[in-house]
């Protein structure tokens, strides 16, 4: 019996494992399969089948690896985007190198974790990317951020978010949930999601991670 708790909605988290080594993708689904509220739904070996596989699927969370033969787990993170697939994706590789890290977050990847990472860690970050979380480790941000030093290309936008919007945006900078967010300032979760596409359309940022990461950069929140 896995140590879990039942995933929002009362079912489990549907995981889908991307990775070209099977003893690897054995592995995750064998600790994954001892989670009580973790489902191993599929697997596939290069990004071309994993985009394949996630839009038959449908995962709530896809486990990519990076570098793959045929196209590799960036390439793929961008076609789930364009296909505008609502799996969160969350990097496990064992490439640390910024030139991997930034381009991988930057394509979308909701966190980027280790594969020597302790397996009770990785479910917690299954858990995390799939309550909404942006999950990132501090070396992680610390490399998107040193890419970023000296780009003022959004500096001056952070000036048209008001008083609200700074306070969401300063939550997602401390990886809140828009559920969490909602909780703190009294809001609807509605309401919290117009917030954050405001924030992104107003800082032309893609998505939450990019939205924490400017936040951090620019002394809001975590």
């Amino acid at each position: 019996m896995g140590s879990g708790r039942r995933a929002a909605g009362g079912g489990p988290i549907r995981v889908l494992l991307v990775d070209d080594h099977q003893v690897v993708r054995r592995g995750l689904r064998t600790f994954l399969e001892v989670q009580d509220d973790i489902e191993v739904v599929g697997e596939a070996s290069d990004g071309a089948e994993g985009i394949a596989a996630a839009e038959e699927l449908r995962p709530d969370v896809v486990l990519m690896d990076v570098k793959m033969p045929g196209m590799d787990g960036i390439e793929a993170l961008r076609a789930l985007r364009e296909l505008d697939n609502p799996a969160r994706v969350l990097v496990v590789t064992s490439f640390t190198e910024q030139r991997t890290v930034v381009p991988a977050l930057r394509a979308g990847a909701a966190g980027y974790v280790y594969k020597d990472i302790d397996p009770d860690a990785l479910a917690g970050a299954i858990r995390s990317v799939h309550a909404g979380h942006v999950l990132l480790q501090p070396e992680v941000a610390g490399a998107l951020l040193a890419q970023e030093e000296g780009n003022n290309g959004s500096q001056g936008r952070g000036t048209s978010l008001t008083d609200r919007e700074r306070e969401v945006l300063g939550l997602i900078a401390d990886g809140r949930s828009n559920r969490e967010i909602a909780r703190a300032l009294v809001l609807s979760e509605k309401t919290v999601k117009t917030h954050v596409s405001n924030i992104l359309m107003k800082l032309d940022l893609a998505d939450r991670t990019q939205a924490a990461l400017w936040a951090v950069r620019h002394g809001i929140g975590a």
